[in-house]
């Protein structure tokens, strides 16, 4: 097993190309430091010097093995430091889960935020539904989740982050026109719908703004892309959070809602009392902010 003061002893001999001058830049007698790299020699299991009586040179070995012992002694005096960086939620890695919508406006100027605050936090993505993200929080996978509620409050805890207001997605040629249109203009529309599994959330936020209005259901989908991708294929009208407008396919156009107080509410979500330093770290300043 190797040894920092056989690795650091064998560095300084190198670099000066004496045991005298090594043995007196490390404070110490140069019969020690001569069986020091002598027994390094033994554990690595080849000659890293050759020694005459005038110098002491690198083998090739040798050359090789101080390259790697300088990154060795590097890592060994930078560890403490990140070790207490760590600690202090400075430096580490938060894994985040967003939904597709979350991903359309606002998630880049949410991280931006973050980095900005904590820029030794590493902030690893993964998109996926916010039942998926649940479970992922439950068994550790996930740090935070960007989710739609609702959320079992026993076991996680969140802050609202986000509120997007609704708005229409119709066909280009739609009798609407241009809009702004009220939620009784909308009797008698064809409807695509939200599965009302995977995407609970916003299948129960349709059937809130809807309520009292006749209308036909169509096809059943899970993400806003798809559903904007039919919409353009003529298969019905679609409520969508205002972020979607940043995709702009071809043949759909977005119509303001008036009078619909309801919004699409995101929340960021962490299971209670987390272990992550730098997860705190993130923490607290979502909690700083949903104060402010």
């Amino acid at each position: 097993m190797l040894s920092l003061e056989q690795v650091r002893g064998f560095v300084v001999v190198a670099e000066e190309g004496s045991f005298r001058r090594a043995a007196e830049l490390l404070r110490m007698t140069q019969p020690p430091l001569s069986r020091q790299i002598q027994k390094l020699e033994r554990d690595v299991g080849v000659q890293l010097l050759d020694r005459t009586q005038r110098q002491v040179e690198l083998t090739p070995a040798g050359a090789v093995f101080l390259t790697e012992a300088k990154r060795l002694l590097a890592l060994a005096e930078a560890a403490p430091g990140t070790a207490r960086l760590v600690a202090a939620g400075n430096t580490g890695t938060v894994r985040i889960g967003f939904t597709a919508t979350a991903g359309f406006g606002f998630l880049g100027h949410f991280l931006n935020q973050i980095s900005q605050a904590l820029p030794r936090v590493e902030l690893a993505l993964s998109e996926s539904v916010s039942a998926q993200q649940f479970g992922e929080l439950s068994s550790g996978k996930l740090d935070l989740g960007l989710c739609r509620p609702p959320f079992e409050r026993t076991e996680f805890e969140g802050v609202l982050v986000h509120r997007d207001p609704l708005v229409l997605a119709v066909p280009e040629q739609h009798r609407l026109g241009a809009g702004p249109v009220g939620v009784r203009d909308l009797d008698g529309e064809r409807f695509l719908a939200y599965a009302p599994g995977p995407a609970r959330y916003f299948a129960e936020l349709m059937a809130r703004v809807l309520a009292g209005v006749s209308h036909d259901v169509g096809d059943q989908v899970t993400q806003v892309h798809t559903m904007l991708a039919l919409v353009a294929a003529g298969r019905g009208v679609a409520l969508v959070p205002e972020t979607a407008s940043h995709l702009h396919p071809e043949g759909v156009r977005y119509l303001p809602l008036t009078a619909v107080r309801e919004r699409a509410e995101l929340y960021a979500v962490w299971r209670g009392q987390p272990a992550n330093p730098a997860l705190r770290r993130v923490v607290n300043l979502l909690e700083t902010w949903h104060d402010a």
